[in-house]
């Protein structure tokens, strides 16, 4: 690790992480469910047919990005609601709306912006409206994600990752912390957790000018100061002016990792969790 500003450097980094995972996020604003028969997503526009190459393009993008949430058909999952029901793709013209949310973002909705190509733009509202005027010849409701469609890996090829290439046996034991992992929790939110750990709680050690340095979890860092919880649960607080400091973020790996993953990496990683009960 090393010495940073804080903000900075935090601001930075959590940038880079939520653009990297919460593209689920962004399709979920627009993704309101209708209502009626009337106002709902099924009506408005005629159906479009898109070229496969144009929809193969859109699905790929969507497959790595949005279908742990929204689920591989766009159909809707455990934390991502339906988008062949939503009332913005109904209205949508080839992206026309789709890019402005996914660009501009919605950040009071926690949706960060996304900087697409118009060719990525074409081919994911390409994907989706091909999904829609799928679902719209259906009857029933919307689909969501079972914990099967997520067990489509290689548990073997996935332990060789968790050990090796991903570096996840650095800070991980299936022995210790990610025992009974499978059993806590399953599905996308099994999913989630190994993707970007939302809850996970940072390190730091301080070094004071004069005297031994003192390690916690931290309690709160600013431009002005930064402050743990030590072992003995008494909270500390130094002006940062006076100290240097070291933060481990246990999240940072896995946002290190995320523009790195292949989708049979995440697949993989995915199976040899699942048997981690």
């Amino acid at each position: 690790m090393r010495f940073f500003a804080p903000a900075l450097t935090r601001l930075a980094l959590a940038a880079t992480a939520l653009t990297a995972i919460f593209l689920p996020a962004a399709l979920a604003v627009f993704a309101a469910q209708a209502s009626s028969k009337d106002g709902g997503a099924g009506a408005g526009a005629a159906s479009k047919s898109y070229s496969p190459e144009l929809v193969e393009s859109g699905r790929s993008l969507f497959q790595q990005n949005c279908a742990f949430c929204h689920g591989k058909d766009a159909g809707g999952g455990e934390t991502g609601p339906d988008l062949t029901r939503s009332l913005l793709v109904s209205q949508d013209v080839d992206g026309d709306r789709i890019g402005v949310v996914v660009r501009g973002g919605r950040p009071g909705k926690g949706m960060p912006a996304f900087n697409f190509t118009e060719p990525q733009i074409a081919g994911l509202a390409a994907f989706i409206h091909t999904q829609r005027n799928d679902a719209l010849r259906q009857t029933g409701g919307r689909k969501g994600v079972e914990a099967a469609d997520l067990q489509t890996g290689d548990a073997a090829a996935g332990e060789r990752y968790f050990n090796g290439a991903g570096g996840c046996r650095a800070c991980h034991s299936p022995t210790a912390d990610l025992a009974g992992v499978a059993s806590r929790y399953q599905g996308l939110k099994l999913e989630e957790q190994m993707l970007y750990p939302r809850h996970a709680k940072s390190r730091v050690t301080v070094t004071p000018a004069a005297g031994s340095p003192v390690t916690g979890a931290l309690a709160y860092q600013d431009e002005f100061a930064i402050a743990l919880i030590d072992a003995s649960g008494q909270y500390r607080c130094w002006r940062t002016r006076d100290v240097r400091y070291k933060i481990d973020d246990p999240v940072a790996a896995h946002a290190e990792l995320l523009p790195k993953y292949t989708d049979s990496d995440i697949h993989n990683l995915m199976a040899y969790l699942q048997t981690l009960r």
